[in-house]
């Protein structure tokens, strides 16, 4: 066995990627402190060619220097909004057909493992503040509500770890419907 050299892995350019068809899947960072943990979420995005990212509130914004060196330039590849107001990106989106879903320790929270969705929904994912989750008031919008489960003296994952965990299973979900 042996590694693929990069030229093997055949990626397309940004532009290319841009054009091409995406999962119908879209992240919403709520208030998320770490530009480590933002530029992560664009490299994941990226990966899974999803739609788009919603920064929102405090969240850092490219050309962040955190950012860019967790993205690898990731965030030229990606669309990407900011919205001052979590609520307006949430408007939006639930305006634009999307089912949305926080990522949430809460009560009434669907196991990851369980949560289903039909191949033509679009699901618009938020992640919240590291410290304090989603917020609240965001928690009563929401269609629902899925948790990663955890068995472990921790309380949750990094958001970074979360991402691509949610992100994968999502998309193995439907990329299996299509």
């Amino acid at each position: 066995m042996r590694k693929l050299s990069l030229k093997e892995l055949q990626r397309v350019d940004p532009e290319t990627f841009r054009q091409q068809a995406k999962t119908p899947l879209v992240l919403v960072m709520d208030n998320v402190r770490s530009g480590l943990n933002v530029g992560s979420a664009f490299r994941t995005a990226d990966a899974f060619a999803l739609e788009k990212i919603y920064l929102c509130g405090i969240t850092a914004q490219p050309p962040h220097r955190e950012i860019l060196k967790t993205a690898i330039g990731a965030t030229e590849s990606m669309d990407w909004a900011y919205h001052e107001q979590t609520a307006d990106a949430v408007a939006e989106l639930r305006a634009k057909g999307y089912r949305i879903v926080a990522v949430e320790q809460a009560d009434g929270s669907v196991s990851l493992a369980d949560f289903r969705f039909a191949a033509e929904e679009k699901i618009a994912l938020i992640f919240g503040n590291e410290v304090k989750g989603v917020d609240d008031a965001l928690m009563t919008q929401v269609d629902d509500c899925i948790e990663v489960p955890q068995f472990g003296t921790k309380h949750s994952l990094n958001i970074s770890v979360c991402v691509g965990v949610v992100t994968w299973e999502l998309f193995r979900q439907w990329s299996g419907q299509q």
